[in-house]
Order: C-alpha cells, then structure tokens, then sequence
C-alpha cells in the first residue's frame, strides 16, 4: 500500500467514526438531517416531472424484510400522491392468472407527469412465484426472455425505468423477523410466505443471481442498495435517484398570503348541535404533560 493509498483509507475511516454510531450506523440525527435535506430535492424532482410530462417507474425488490418499504415511506412522506404512487399488487386473481402476465401491471404503469413506485412489481415470477412453486418451467424459462423486450419497449416509448435490488444478510433478516414477532404492531407483516421463504435461503439467492443475468440490461440495469443498515440504505437509494434525472428547481416561489377579507354576517351554529371526538388525549399522556398555553 502506496503512502498516498494508506493516507486515503485513515481519511474515510476518520470520516466514518464521525458519521456512525458505536454499531457502525449513521446516526440518527446526521441521518434525519440529510433525509432532509434529500426529501426537499424529491419535491423539486416531483415538480419538474410534472412540468415535463415525463413518465418514471422505480421497482423496488429484495428479499423479505429487506426495507424497500421504509424507503418508498421516506419518498412519499413529503411528495404529491396524485404525481408520486406507490403501486403493490396481491397475489393474482383467477382471471389474472390466465392473462398475459404483464398485462396486470400495465395499467399502474405513469402517465406523463407522474411517478410510479412499485413495491415489488413483475419480477414476482423470477423470484418467490420460481422458487415457492407458483409458476412452472415454460412460464418462467418465457418470463426471463420476454421482460428484457419488455423493458426495453417501455424505454424506447419514453419511459424511465429505474430498478433497485436491496440486499440484506440472513443474519440482519433474522433480527428484523423476530423484531417483527415481537411487535403487534408489526406482525402483520411476517406472512405465511415470508415464514416459508425462511427456509429457501439459497433458493433464492440462486434465483436472484439468475434473474440479474438475465434482465440485468443496458437501456434498465439493476441497482443494488446495500440494505444492513436501514438509514444508510435510505440516504443512498435516494440520492441515486435523484441523480439519475438533470431536474430543474421548478418549486413554488416564497410568497405572502394576502389579508383575510373583512368578517361576513355568520353565525356559527350551536356546539351541542355537533358531534365531536372525545377529548380523551389528557387522559392516553397525562394531565401534566398537556401544555396549558
């Protein structure tokens, strides 16, 4: 190692006991800081996609627990619904089964001016639908040589396709399953399948690495968002797709608001005419917690 080469490593690892905390996390507040300052860049992306007319698809895939729905949250917590959705599709109905397999999600595909993020999307069939058994060998062998076309048609028309894969370790999946078992709040999440896919480890990391070899294409190649640490793949996930688009500021202008007009002749109705939520607030924090001002 060069004097230069062992002079760069000391500066990262500097760099990095500043931004991380004793687990080697960001921490929390340097963390909530730049999602910040992240979240404000999202809007000015979501305006000028707007203006623009442009149609954006961003799928995010992984294994279960992985995080990709803690990104998206971070995503649209501060973005327009009607031009930033997020697009999750159950499992296919009868009828969906014998359609074309594409065909449910074309719908959900963005019309100009708007983007749309699938939480998992049509790489099913190359993933859980393989290896739990839901498809057979033609299906897939046919998924894997029709979805790079597939792809490629959507981008010729214009659209801008942006896939992330988040990768998580088995030991980091089977800390957040349990965190998951033991919260009620939580638990819903941990389904069936997901206690199935346990057990399928390597399966489908077979059927990972297959599916890059395949759709892993030039005109929409896949991301990989390295997903151990939840802030850290937050921060980056967001910042590569920001810088995916020369986007311009085209958010609103500060402005005043101008002065209420003068009172109307109005008279509120009576109070015991309404109906209204219980006031049972001092009672979940306690009286001494509620600010008297």
């Amino acid at each position: 190692m060069t004097t230069l080469e062992r002079e760069e490593r000391e500066e990262r690892e500097e760099l990095e006991e500043l931004v991380t905390n004793k687990k080697g996390r960001i921490k929390k507040g340097l963390y909530e800081e730049k999602l910040r300052e992240l979240q404000v860049e999202l809007v000015k992306l979501q305006e000028w996609v707007k203006a623009e007319g442009k149609r954006v698809v961003v799928i995010f895939e992984g294994r279960d627990a992985a995080g990709k729905g803690g990104a998206i949250k971070r995503i649209t917590a501060v973005t327009n619904p009607r031009i930033v959705r997020t697009v999750a599709l159950g499992t296919p109905t009868e009828r969906e089964k014998t359609q074309w397999y594409f065909q449910r999600y074309v719908p959900h595909l963005p019309a100009g001016g708007e983007i749309v993020l699938f939480d998992r999307s049509w790489y099913n069939r190359a993933g859980v639908e393989w290896v739990m058994g839901f498809c057979d060998e033609d299906q897939y062998r046919e998924f894997m040589r029709s979805c790079p076309e597939f792809e490629r048609m959507l981008v010729r028309s214009g659209t801008h396709l942006i896939k992330y894969w988040f990768s998580v370790s088995d030991t980091e999946q089977e800390r957040r399953f349990q965190a998951r078992v033991d919260d009620p709040t939580k638990r819903w999440k941990l389904s069936p399948m997901d206690l199935e896919s346990r057990r399928k480890w390597v399966d489908f990391s077979k059927a990972k690495d297959e599916m890059f070899a395949h759709t892993d294409i030039k005109q929409a190649p896949w991301y990989v968002v390295q997903a151990d640490d939840k802030r850290r793949a937050r921060l980056n996930c967001i910042s590569h797709l920001l810088s995916v688009f020369d986007y311009e500021d085209l958010t609103p202008a500060p402005f005043e608001l101008d002065d209420r007009p003068p009172p109307q002749a109005y008279v509120r109705p009576p109070m015991h005419e309404q109906t209204f939520v219980p006031d049972v607030a001092p009672e979940l924090v306690g009286d001494d917690e509620v600010d008297q001002d």
